[in-house]
C-alpha cells in the first residue's frame, strides 16, 4: 500500500521583540509555513483508513459484475457490498450493476479505455478473464488492470440434471468417449479449461468436446434443466441454491482435497484417477490509471472487509478459501495464475479457434 507521511514543525522558543515591520513579515511567513503544513497533512490523510481522514469518496462508487445476475461475478460482486454495508465499513453509496458480454471482456476492455482514470468504478474479476485472453478472445486481462486485491479461490464443480443421462463420474467419461459431441457442455470461457485438461486426462481430445457458451450459473442451469445441455461446469457457489433444492447434482470437483460437508461426499477428479487441480480465484480491480488515493482506500477497506464476521460467513457458507492479498502480493499472485492459465491452454489447444 502506498503511504504519505506529513512533515510538521516545531516551536524553537520565544523570540526577541521585532520591529513592526519584521513583525509583519513574521506573520505572513507564519501563514505560509501553517498553510504549507495544513497542504501536507492533508496530503497525508489520502491514504488514511476509511473514516480517519481524507475526502475520498466523494459520491456513490459503482461495483461491477460483468456477467448477469446469479453468476459468480454477481455474486462476489453483492456478497462484497453486503458485507461493506452490514458491517458500517463504508457508509457511501454501492450501487451494484451488471454489464454482460464477451465473459467480462466487454467491461474489462471499458474499465481499459473509457473509464481510464476515473475513481469512481470497481469491478470483480477473476480466472475467467485470464483464459479469455489466454485464448485470444480478450485483449486485456486482470494482470493488465488496475488490479486492487485479491478475495478468494473457488473450486470448480461440474454438475448435471438430477435423472438425467449420468448417475455418476465414471458415467460422463464413458460417454465422452463413446461420442463427445452428444454431450453438450454449458461453459464459461474460464470452465472450458478445467474441463478439457479433464477430458485429455481422460483420453478424450479436447478439441472434440461440444462447449456451449453461457455467461454464468443462471443460463447454464437453466441450460441443463430445459435439456439444451447435459452437464455444466462452474464454480460450486453458481450452482447453490440448484443443488440444495435437489434439481442438479454434482459430478466432480477439481479441488485439491474433497469439499466440506454437505458436499464431502462429491468425489475430486484426482482422486478418481483424473490428476486435474484448478480452482478460480476472484478479486476487485479498478480502471486503468486509477488515481493511487482510490487504490490505496479500496486496498484498506477490502482488508478490513476480509476480516470482519459478515464476510467470513459467506466465505464459509460459499465454500470458498481466502486468498486476500494485495498490492505487489496480489499482482504477483495474478501473474502467476495467468502463466498457469497460459500453460493450459497451449496443453489443451484450447485457442480462438474453438
Amino acid at each position: 500500500m502506498i503511504t504519505r507521511t506529513a512533515r510538521t514543525t516545531s516551536a524553537m522558543g520565544e523570540a526577541p521583540p521585532r520591529s513592526p515591520r519584521r513583525a509583519r513579515s513574521a506573520a505572513k511567513v507564519g501563514a505560509v509555513l501553517a498553510a504549507v503544513a495544513l497542504v501536507a497533512t492533508a496530503c497525508g490523510n489520502k491514504a488514511q483508513a476509511p473514516g480517519e481522514g481524507g475526502d475520498y469518496p466523494k459520491g456513490p462508487v459503482t461495483v461491477t459484475a460483468p456477467a448477469e445476475p446469479g453468476s459468480g461475478w454477481d455474486t462476489t460482486a453483492r456478497a462484497l457490498v453486503e458485507a461493506l454495508q452490514k458491517e458500517d465499513i463504508v457508509s457511501t453509496p454501492l450501487p451494484v450493476q451488471n454489464r454482460p458480454g464477451g465473459t467480462g471482456c466487454s467491461w474489462i476492455t471499458s474499465m481499459m479505455q473509457q473509464e481510464k482514470g476515473k475513481d469512481d468504478q470497481i469491478a470483480i474479476t477473476s480466472l475467467a478473464s485470464q483464459t479469455m485472453k489466454a485464448r485470444g478472445l480478450c485483449k486485456y486481462g486482470p494482470q493488465d488492470t488496475t488490479l486492487i486485491a485479491t478475495l478468494y479461490v473457488e473450486d470448480f464443480m461440474v454438475v448435471t440434471p438430477d435423472g438425467g443421462d449420468f448417475g455418476n463420474l465414471e458415467d460422463l467419461v464413458k460417454a465422452l468417449k463413446d461420442d463427445p459431441q452428444k454431450v453438450t457442455v454449458a461453459a464459461a470461457g474460464d470452465d472450458t479449461l478445467p474441463f478439457a485438461l479433464f477430458a485429455k486426462e481422460a483420453g478424450v481430445d479436447p478439441s472434440d468436446i461440444n462447449f456451449v457458451n453461457y455467461d454464468g450459473g443462471g443460463e447454464q442451469t437453466t441450460a441443463m434443466l430445459n435439456g439444451d445441455a447435459k452437464v455444466a461446469i462452474a464454480g460450486m457457489s453458481e450452482f447453490r441454491s440448484v443443488l440444495e433444492s435437489g434439481d442438479i447434482k454434482p459430478l466432480v470437483t477439481f479441488a485439491e482435497k474433497p469439499l466440506a460437508a454437505p458436499y464431502d461426499d462429491v468425489p475430486t477428479a484426482k482422486d478418481s484417477g483424473y490428476d486435474v487441480t484448478l480452482g478460480n480465484w476472484r478479486g476487485v480491480f479498478g480502471p486503468a490509471d486509477m488515481p493511487d488515493e482510490a487504490v490505496d482506500y479500496w486496498a484498506k477497506t477490502l482488508e478490513d472487509m476480509s476480516g470482519s464476521q459478515t464476510w467470513q460467513d459467506t466465505l464459509k457458507k460459499n465454500q470458498w478459501a481466502t486468498e486476500f492479498r494485495t498490492g505487489e502480493d496480489a499482482q504477483s499472485y495474478v501473474d502467476d495464475a495467468a502463466a498457469t492459465v497460459e500453460e493450459g491452454v497451449k496443453e489443451t489447444d484450447l485457442g480462438s479457434g474453438e
